[in-house]
């Protein structure tokens, strides 16, 4: 009866404690859901990632789809990362609004702290220990990039699946019930679809099962063979996709000395720094110059053999310090970059999944440490030494969260700690050009290229930035210059194509636009344009099928089926034009270009009664009537047919008598319209007078048509005064105030008794 009262009271204890780490865990990560800083990789996984952007089944089918050759992302398979944050998408995340994605970042990151303390719970039975240890992992400033670093969704994801294998085979482990078993490898391979650095899981598997299991025997070893089964595949996935769609780099390549540095440098980095987690940031560099004369490297490769001198005495009393290091060993060393695919040598993501097996060792140590006779003086100690701990890990948190605020701070820190690196050059150059402060941009992008002559990233970000600034011929020489290092960059291809466009090259547009879609199929951007440059060249059907194609790509999109409109109205195909601006107009309701699109169509086809009833039942747009009746009104000025634009305006001011915008346009039109027979000064000065009316006579603009219905009807000293009034309204609008002052000019010289103010 004491055992089950005992029982009861540790998961009540484990309850308890459970939700109050996880509270303390979302106080202090508090701050991350307003951080707004991108960082590497975020742009093709969120700010130019179409798929990202276009919620839906389709977006996830491709993103399941595309194994080996994924389309909008270089590098491995992660369909689950990219439909989480496609899902944050549709729930309102945007590139200026990053607090879903934290949200949701910040949720698993809670979550995988959860499921932190209930595998320590399950492996050493004490909710206190389990607690005390997850709220260390939670808070841990090694564990913030993978919260407010968007495009590191997969890490979260990732351990979330992974911690939950392990817990899930815990319970197998204990009670032989083969549910468990399925749970856990569905789990693992869930892990390897969110990020394949979850690869090595069964080793860790095994290790539990050597410590603190202790049920290692050959039937536990094939326990794990569909595991290494599954693993194995994944791993051959991964490399396909990673060396056709980024880099990667074999250990042949590299060399034995190197690859022995890389490895006796993070066994020493890793461990020092999550025991001492000072000057954390987001980009450790090799060491320079990176050969064992290095001291730094030497340092490493003395300490790396005095601890695995320690490990292996430590065998003769416990097994714990030898398979916590394992685990946290095997978990890091997919991104040891013994195969590289990073620029780095060593990032605190990479310590996320594999600090469990420190954890463990922890926990093991508590409880040897609390179960001795002077228990009491133990917990105390213990107690003392997390809460100090958790102080620590929640004040530099705190100060590191907040370098992340936005891009240019995050920029500014990380060349603080590397002030020698390229990349972040680079990286600062595209914080200011966010900012606009495109000539400081352009001075750190040329920095970046001096340090690496072949960086073709900072071309192309060089050449972005000289095209907003409108010096399209350096731009495009620029973008050339980054395609001699990097010829099969489809995005440098694409960008170089809109660069030829705009400057009317249209031949060589088309050349690179098709390259675009050689490299990558899967572009519906890169056919759209193409198509715009086809209709411009007259090639019509070529245009269509383009359209078409991009259309299969990315059904949803109303920019394509408004442009294949235009080319089918230009083909003499006025009903089917008209169909296609419609499904833009189901698409996109406030898609002005559509409008007037349509709207020209029926005018085109003499319907214009038909109208409002087409808006209404086969649009299904809830627009009213006046707005309708109001925008086919200035589709006949621009097509200049102002007496039919009269009429449609004057049904606007019947429908909607408090909306000073058709007022406007018929001020205008009856007292500026060339045409004499259509001016009528008279009804030029009522309908102004209403407009400024409405507007309490504090629009500028509406002034200006108001003395020009005065002007006309050659009442210039009210002409003159109503410009003064609006040339005081209008100071902060210089052109407006020009145009107005010479006006008032003229005015002044139509009636020279006009008294002038002193």
């Amino acid at each position: 009866m004491r055992e089950i009262i005992d029982h009861i009271h540790s998961k009540i204890a484990f309850v308890l404690l459970l939700l109050a780490a996880c509270a303390v865990v979302l106080i202090v990560h508090w701050p991350a859901l307003s951080a707004q800083a991108l960082s590497s990789d975020d742009t093709q996984y969120l700010a130019h990632n179409f798929l990202v952007q276009n919620p839906s089944w389709t977006s996830a089918r491709i993103f399941l789809t595309e194994v080996t050759n994924p389309s909008t992302v270089g590098g491995y398979y992660q369909p689950l990362p990219m439909i989480s944050l496609m899902l944050d998408y549709a729930l309102g995340g945007r590139v200026d609004n990053f607090f879903a994605f934290h949200r949701t970042a910040l949720a698993l990151h809670i979550v995988n702290t959860a499921l932190v303390i209930t595998l320590l719970y399950l492996l050493f039975g004490s909710p206190w220990i389990a607690a005390a240890l997850g709220l260390l992992f939670g808070i841990h400033p090694v564990t913030i990039e993978s919260v407010v670093w968007v495009s590191e969704r997969k890490t979260l994801l990732a351990t979330l699946f992974s911690f939950s294998s392990l817990a899930l085979y815990v319970q197998y482990a204990r009670s032989k019930n083969w549910k468990f078993y399925a749970a856990c490898l569905i789990a693992y391979i869930l892990a390897l679809m969110s990020k394949p650095t979850s690869t090595p899981l069964p080793i860790l598997l095994l290790l539990l099962d050597f410590w603190p299991l202790k049920r290692l025997n050959r039937h536990v070893v094939f326990e794990k063979l569909p595991f290494f089964a599954i693993g194995f595949t994944s791993a051959i996935i991964t490399y396909l996709s990673q060396s056709g769609t980024a880099s990667v780099g074999l250990p042949g390549e590299r060399g034995v000395t190197p690859i022995l540095l890389i490895i006796c440098h993070n066994i020493f980095f890793y461990p020092f720094k999550i025991l001492w987690p000072i000057n954390v940031f987001s980009y450790y560099a090799y060491p320079s110059p990176f050969s064992p004369a290095n001291p730094l490297l030497l340092a490493a490769v003395i300490g790396s053999l005095l601890i695995l001198l320690a490990l292996i005495i430590s065998l003769r009393w416990t097994r714990a310090p030898l398979a916590g290091s394992l685990i946290f060993f095997i978990a890091v060393l997919p991104t040891m970059q013994v195969i590289g695919f990073s620029n780095v040598i060593a990032s605190d993501k990479f310590a996320y999944i594999p600090s469990i097996g420190f954890l463990i060792l922890l926990a093991a140590f508590f409880k040897w440490l609390c179960g001795r006779s002077s228990s009491l003086m133990s917990n105390i100690i213990v107690t003392a030494l997390v809460i100090v701990l958790a102080g620590a890990e929640a004040v530099a948190t705190r100060h590191y969260l907040g370098y992340w605020r936005n891009t240019l701070s995050l920029g500014q820190y990380l060349l603080k700690r590397s002030p020698n690196e390229s990349d972040l050059y680079n990286q600062m150059g595209y914080a200011l050009q966010t900012e606009g402060r495109y000539d400081e941009a352009i001075k750190y992008y040329r920095k970046a290229i001096q340090m690496m002559p072949d960086f073709a990233d900072a071309y192309s970000n060089l050449a972005v930035t000289l095209r907003e600034q409108g010096k399209l011929d350096e731009a495009i020489e620029t973008y050339r210059q980054a395609l001699k290092f990097e010829p099969n960059d489809a995005a440098l291809h694409y960008n170089l194509a809109n660069a030829l466009q705009q400057q009317g090259k249209l031949d060589e547009a088309v050349i690179h636009y098709r390259e675009v879609i050689k490299l990558n199929p899967r572009q519906p951007d890169a056919y759209n344009n193409l198509a715009n440059v086809l209709a411009e060249q007259g090639k019509f059907d070529e245009a269509v099928a383009c359209y078409q194609q991009a259309l299969e790509i990315k059904p949803g999109d109303a920019v394509t089926y408004n442009n294949l409109g235009i080319t089918l109205f230009d083909m003499g195909k006025i009903g089917e034009a008209v169909n296609y601006y419609t499904m833009a107009l189901r698409i996109r309701p406030d898609f002005t270009a559509a409008h007037y699109n349509l709207i020209n169509a029926f005018i085109s086809q003499d319907k214009l009664d038909d109208l409002a009833n087409y808006y209404h039942q086969v649009i299904g747009i809830g627009f009213s009537d006046a707005w309708i009746y109001n925008t086919v009104g200035e589709v006949f000025i621009n097509s200049g047919k102002p007496r039919q634009a009269i009429k449609y305006f004057q049904q606007v001011t019947q429908l909607a008598p408090s909306q000073p915008a058709p007022l406007i346009s018929l001020a205008k039109i009856f007292a500026t319209y060339p045409d004499p027979n259509v001016r009528d000064p008279n009804s030029a000065a009522y309908f102004a007078r209403q407009a400024a009316e409405l507007t309490n006579h504090k629009d500028p603009a509406v002034l200006e048509i108001l003395a020009e219905a005065y002007a006309a009807n050659r009442q210039f000293d009210l002409a003159a005064e109503t410009i003064e009034n609006a040339m005081s309204l209008a100071q902060q609008n210089s052109d407006l105030a020009d145009r107005l002052r010479e006006k008032l000019q003229r005015y002044r010289q139509k009636n020279p008794d006009v008294v002038r103010p002193q």
